[in-house]
C-alpha cells in the first residue's frame, strides 16, 4: 500500500499551557477576538473599493462611494483591527513582564466597550456622510475620537500602575515601548482634534504629524514591544542585546516625532520643515537597523526551531517586513523620489506593506504565539498554513503591482502626459490590486475562523501542563 502523506507538515504542538487568571483569559480574548471581526469587516471594504477600481460602474449608489467607504476601511483596520489585536496583547504582556496582576481587569472592560463603541458610531457616522473633513485617518468627529482617547487614556492609567507596582527592579524593554505608545498617541490625537491652531497651513502640518504619528508613535511601539517578549519566549532564548534595544527605543523616539512634514513636500509649507522632516526620516535608520538587527541576531541559529513552529514564521516576516517598509519610507523621504512617488499609487502600496507586511504579521505571530497557551485550544495547523502563505502572497502581489503602477503613474505625470492617461495605465495593476486583495480577504476569514477555534472553554484537544510564569 502506498504510504499516507499529509496534505502539510506537522507543526510543533504546545507542549505547556500558562496557569493565568480567568478573567484576564477571557479579557484578552476578548480583544483578540473583536479585532478579528473587525479585520473581517474592514477587509470586506476593502475589497469591495479595490473591485470597484478595475471595475468603476458597479454599485454608484452614493452611500457606496469610494469617498464614503474608504475611510470607513482605513478607520476600522487601524483602531478596530490593529489597536484592538495589539492592545490585548499588551494586557497580558504588561502584567507577565512586571510579575504582578494587571491593575484592574473592570477598566480593561470599559476601555474596551469605549473603542468600539468609538469604532461602531464612527462608522456609522462615516457611512451617512458625517466626517471631519477631507483628513486622512481622522475622519471621525471630535466626540467619536474623544470617546476612543477616553478608552486609551483608561488603558494607559492601568498599565502605568501595573508597571509602577511591579514586583522587580528594572522595567523589561517591552513595557518601554508599550507604555511610550499610549503616552504618545494620547498627545498625538489631542493635538490633533484642538482646532485653534490649525488655520491656513496649520492644518496640513498637523494633517502630517498626526497620521505619520499615528504608525509610528502608536502601532511601531506596541508591535515591536510585543515582539521584545514574544520572540525570545517562543525561542526559548534571550534577546540578543538589550542594549541595541534601548538604542531603538530611544531613536524611535527621537527621530520619528519629527517626520510628518515629509507627506508634504514641495507644498507651500517652509522649506526648512520639509528640509527637517527629511534629515529626521533617514536619522530613522538607526533605530531601524538597530531593531531589526536585534531581532535578526537573537534568530541566528534557530532556523529548525522556526521551521517546526507554526508561529514564529508569522514574526520573522514581520521583522523583514519592517525593515523593508520602513526603509522604504525613508527613501520616500527624499526630494528626488518623492517627486515621482508622491500622491502615486506607490504610497497605497507603502501604507498596506506597512500595516499587513510588519503590523499585521507582528500581531498575528503574537496571537498564535499566546492563545494557545491561555486556553489550551490550538488553531488547526493547515488553516494557520493557509492563513500564513495567503498573506504573504497577497501583500507582496499587492505591494508589488501598486509600486511599479505607482511609479508608472509618477512618470507619466513628470512627463506631461494628460491625467486620463495615468489612470488608463493603472487598470491593469488595479486589477492585481483587486486579486490581491482577494486573497488577503480569505487570509482574514481564515484567522477569524483560527481565533475562533482557540476560544476559552472550547473542548481541548490534548490536555497540556499548566506552566508557571512566562518569564
Amino acid at each position: 500500500m502506498p504510504a499516507y502523506r499529509p496534505l502539510a507538515v506537522e507543526k510543533a504542538r504546545i507542549d505547556t499551557m500558562i496557569d493565568a487568571d480567568s478573567s484576564l483569559t477571557r479579557l484578552v480574548y476578548a480583544y483578540i477576538a473583536c479585532s478579528a471581526a473587525w479585520l473581517v469587516f474592514g477587509s470586506l471594504v476593502g475589497e469591495y473599493l479595490g473591485i470597484r477600481l478595475a471595475s468603476p460602474d458597479l454599485g454608484v449608489a452614493p452611500l457606496l462611494s469610494f469617498g464614503r467607504l474608504r475611510p470607513i476601511h482605513t478607520n476600522v483596520v487601524l483602531w478596530g483591527w490593529s489597536s484592538l489585536a495589539l492592545i490585548g496583547l499588551a494586557l497580558y504582556v504588561v502584567p507577565r513582564t512586571s510579575q504582578k496582576k494587571l491593575y484592574s481587569i473592570r477598566l480593561a472592560w470599559v476601555s474596551y466597550w469605549l473603542i468600539n463603541l468609538a469604532a461602531v458610531a464612527g462608522v456609522i457616522l462615516l457611512f451617512l456622510g458625517v466626517n471631519n473633513g477631507g483628513q486622512e485617518y481622522r475622519e471621525f468627529i471630535w466626540p467619536v475620537m474623544g470617546c476612543l482617547a477616553l478608552g486609551l487614556l483608561l488603558l494607559t492609567f492601568n498599565l502605568y500602575r501595573t508597571i509602577a507596582t511591579r514586583s522587580i527592579k528594572e522595567i523589561y524593554l517591552s513595557n518601554w515601548y508599550i507604555l511610550a505608545a499610549f503616552l504618545w498617541t494620547l498627545v498625538l490625537v489631542t493635538t490633533a482634534y484642538l482646532p485653534w491652531y490649525q488655520n491656513g497651513l496649520g492644518e496640513p502640518i498637523i494633517q502630517g504629524y498626526y497620521m505619520h504619528m499615528g504608525v509610528g508613535m502608536w502601532f511601531t511601539p506596541l508591535a515591536l514591544g510585543l515582539t521584545y517578549y514574544f520572540l525570545p519566549k517562543l525561542l526559548n532564548k534571550p534577546i540578543y542585546s538589550y542594549s541595541l534595544g534601548v538604542l531603538a527605543f530611544w531613536t524611535q523616539m527621537l527621530f520619528y516625532s519629527m517626520i510628518g512634514a515629509h507627506h508634504f513636500v514641495f507644498s507651500p509649507i517652509p522649506w526648512w520643515l520639509q528640509t527637517v522632516a527629511i534629515i529626521f526620516s533617514v536619522g530613522m535608520f538607526i533605530p531601524l537597523f538597530a531593531g531589526t538587527g536585534n531581532f535578526l541576531l537573537t534568530m541566528r541559529g534557530s532556523g529548525h526551531t522556526i521551521a517546526r513552529s507554526y508561529t514564529l514564521p508569522f514574526i520573522l516576516v514581520g521583522v523583514l517586513f519592517y525593515f523593508l517598509a520602513s526603509g522604504q519610507g525613508s527613501f520616500e523621504a527624499l526630494r528626488s523620489l518623492n517627486n515621482i512617488w508622491h500622491f502615486t499609487n506607490y504610497t497605497v502600496a507603502h501604507s498596506h506593506l506597512t500595516m499587513i507586511g510588519f503590523v499585521a504579521f507582528l500581531a498575528w505571530g503574537g496571537i498564535y504565539g499566546l492563545l494557545p497557551r491561555l486556553t489550551g485550544k490550538e488553531p488547526p495547523h493547515l488553516t494557520v498554513g493557509i492563513h500564513f502563505w495567503f498573506a504573504l502572497i497577497g501583500v507582496l502581489l499587492y505591494g508589488f503591482a501598486l509600486m511599479i503602477g505607482g511609479t508608472d503613474q509618477g512618470a507619466s505625470w513628470i512627463a506631461g502626459a494628460p491625467f486620463i492617461d495615468s489612470v488608463k495605465l493603472m487598470a491593469s495593476y488595479w486589477l492585481w490590486r483587486a486579486v490581491a486583495g482577494s486573497l488577503l480577504l480569505a487570509a482574514h476569514l481564515l484567522f477569524a475562523y483560527n481565533v475562533w477555534r482557540m476560544r476559552p472553554g472550547a473542548q481541548r484537544e490534548e490536555e497540556v501542563e499548566p506552566a508557571g510564569e512566562m518569564a
